[in-house]
């Protein structure tokens, strides 16, 4: 008997089987163009490995999820602290620490309103203590493989986001990252955040810029201001902590000094002493308490008639154990407004005497500021630091150190110290 299909049946089944076509073909290329995608996503991630640490986007930083938001002269946000976490690689036996402060989250002690003296202090200083208690913040540009290797001299610059030409200066001067008789000198920059709330996105983006061309910012999430150089202080030996197990010795100072690079080499080589840290030491200074002045600290703040000895923070020196030292020293004590008399304080807890060299002239080489011995090349050439001197000025005193110059029979025979 033959069988006899309906003409509607076979046109239903007919488009069926063009449907089911029509789906495997659909499902074929959604699983090739997801491979694809995936193929494409992994060559990426590898080119852009090195950009993102240049641009401080891996570890932690990429887990941030709250930018901060700049208020009043503290830029203070709200800091919230996250377990230091460690991430091995592949082979088990390299240990990197990521910064471990992702979230700001601070709010402001207002039990202190409660206290007359506080509430005779300058607007500024209630400020300092309102949020006194803040003292860790998110890092949004880092360099942790700054001090792979073993490093003899790590320079640190102490900087604000709108000063590139005092940077780039330095980077072309003293500042070079070199080895000079096979010992390796590295440089970074310690910056907060603007102070112009109208162009800090732009600032922002310039500094992104500067850092992907030469690597060398260390940027954190606080306001760039004289109080805060504290913070930059404290925030700089955690990092070092972290990240430079294998650096000898630290120099430290401003954007606006002139250093003498061999002279401090040669300096280091002669010395042979545990917990070194040398420079301008200012003894038994007293703490200004004339309102006018960039330096007047209220008797509320500090009743003692004596700072520590400290060292001029235009420029110092000292060893890499005892800057791991001083970051332990420096969790002990309450943050003080002025960076270099804090430090001084910290050297005062671990017991560690500061040692005065006369060739740190952290107020210029003479105090005179209209002589000309602050111009004068050959005097130059003697100095480990030379502090105050604009771009330009530090521009032509390096070239001028470094040519072939003979010193006049005047410079050799006049003493600065």
């Amino acid at each position: 008997m033959e069988l006899i299909t309906h003409p509607r049946s076979v046109g239903l089944r007919d488009k069926w089987r063009m449907c089911r076509r029509v789906g495997l073909i659909f499902l074929l290329a959604a699983v090739a163009l997801t491979i694809f995608q995936r193929s494409r996503s992994n060559t990426y991630f590898h080119k852009s490995q090195q950009t993102q640490q240049q641009f401080g986007l891996h570890g932690s930083s990429q887990r941030r999820s709250l930018r901060f938001v700049p208020e009043l002269l503290w830029n203070w946000g709200r800091v919230n602290s996250v377990a230091a976490t460690e991430e091995s690689s592949v082979s088990g036996r390299d240990v990197r620490r990521t910064w471990d402060i992702t979230i700001n989250n601070c709010s402001a002690n207002y039990n202190l309103s409660k206290f007359q003296w506080f509430m005779e202090l300058e607007n500024n200083f209630k400020q300092f203590l309102l949020y006194r208690h803040c003292r860790h913040f998110p890092m949004i540009i880092n360099q942790p493989e700054k001090c792979k290797g073993e490093i003899y001299l790590l320079i640190v610059v102490k900087s604000i986001i709108t000063q590139h030409d005092r940077r780039e200066v330095i980077r072309k001067t003293w500042g070079r990252e070199q080895e000079i008789d096979g010992k390796k000198i590295k440089t970074v920059f310690l910056l907060g955040t603007s102070s112009n709330e109208a162009e800090k996105a732009n600032h922002q983006k310039l500094l992104e810029y500067e850092n992907y061309i030469y690597g060398d910012i260390l940027q954190w999430d606080f306001m760039d201001s004289f109080f805060n150089l504290t913070l930059k202080e404290i925030h700089f030996l955690k990092w070092f902590s972290m990240y430079c197990t294998k650096v000898h010795y630290i120099f430290k100072g401003d954007d606006d000094v002139f250093v003498g690079v061999r002279n401090v080499l040669e300096f280091l080589g002669s010395m042979n002493i545990k917990n070194l840290f040398a420079g301008d030491v200012i003894l038994k200074a007293k703490p200004i308490r004339k309102k006018e002045n960039k330096y007047y600290i209220p008797v509320a703040l500090y009743d003692k008639t004596l700072y520590p000895a400290y060292a001029g923070g235009g420029g110092f020196l000292m060893d890499g154990p005892l800057a791991r030292k001083l970051y332990g020293a420096c969790e002990t004590l309450d943050l003080f407004p002025i960076d270099d008399v804090f430090l001084g304080m910290c050297l005062q807890v671990l017991q560690v005497a500061p040692i005065k060299h006369n060739a740190f002239k952290t107020f210029g080489l003479v105090h005179d500021k209209k002589s000309k011995l602050n111009r004068e090349p050959c005097f130059f050439k003697d100095m480990m630091v030379v502090h105050k001197l604009l771009p330009q000025d530090l521009l032509q005193m390096w070239e001028m150190v470094n040519s072939h110059r003979i010193c006049s029979q005047n410079c050799i025979h006049l003493d600065l110290h």
